[in-house]
């Protein structure tokens, strides 16, 4: 007999809520090669994506406590986002689902990914 209590609330449920969706691996990776960065230097690096898409997906990373944001108070406003402790923790998790996919892809010069990997390993 399956215990269902179990299952609603097992802990995966949670990291997929936070990293299921098509941009969330590419923004943390992102995020995690800088120590801060503003929205437009978040769009520059991801290639495609929607300005609405990378502001939703900042507003509920900000709500799991996977990344802070920093307004200042200033003219014209700034902006910047980096990973909190939690954030950080996550993108070192993904970094062997980034190789994995490295080793598996046809296409070895992923700027993004490879970014991610030379960073992990201090190559800067």
């Amino acid at each position: 007999m399956r215990n269902e209590k179990l299952i609603d609330t097992c802990p995966m449920n949670g990291v997929i809520n936070i990293i299921g969706k098509k941009w969330s691996i590419l923004i943390i990776a992102v995020l995690g090669n800088s120590k801060k960065m503003r929205f437009n230097e978040i769009m520059n690096e991801l290639k495609g994506i929607t300005p609405k898409t990378l502001a939703d997906t900042l507003k509920q990373f900000q709500s799991f406590g996977i990344v802070y944001k920093k307004q200042f108070n200033e003219t014209p406003p700034r902006v910047e986002y980096s990973l909190t402790r939690d954030g950080e923790k996550l993108r070192n998790s993904i970094v062997p689902v980034v190789e994995w996919a490295v080793d598996r892809s046809s296409n070895k010069d992923c700027i993004i990914l490879n970014s991610v990997l030379k960073n992990k390993r201090g190559l800067k």
